[in-house]
């Protein structure tokens, strides 16, 4: 799967999380923004990067903001960002 254009997903609602890919050209980078950073942050960050490999991303730069959300909102938004970035 590449990552063809940016593209977003989510919004920076309260229990959301608003994810923005780009094309990259050195594996997965994650930037992250969280008002969880502290408790929470490595398991969001192995979250995104896990769920980018089973949809088969290899290069892609992901800029996320985390408002508190839940592992199952991470993944779906992942998820609609690559399908509007790419060919899946």
């Amino acid at each position: 799967m590449k990552i063809l254009k940016p593209a977003k997903a989510g919004t920076l609602e309260s229990n959301d999380i608003s994810i923005m890919l780009m094309p990259g050209n050195n594996g997965i980078e994650i930037e992250l923004e969280s008002i969880v950073e502290k408790q929470f942050g490595a398991e969001i960050r192995t979250l995104i990067e896990n769920t980018l490999k089973e949809l088969g991303v290899e290069d892609v730069m992901v800029k996320a903001i985390d408002k508190g959300a839940l592992d199952y909102t991470i993944k779906a938004r992942i998820e609609t960002a690559v399908t509007r970035a790419g060919e899946m």
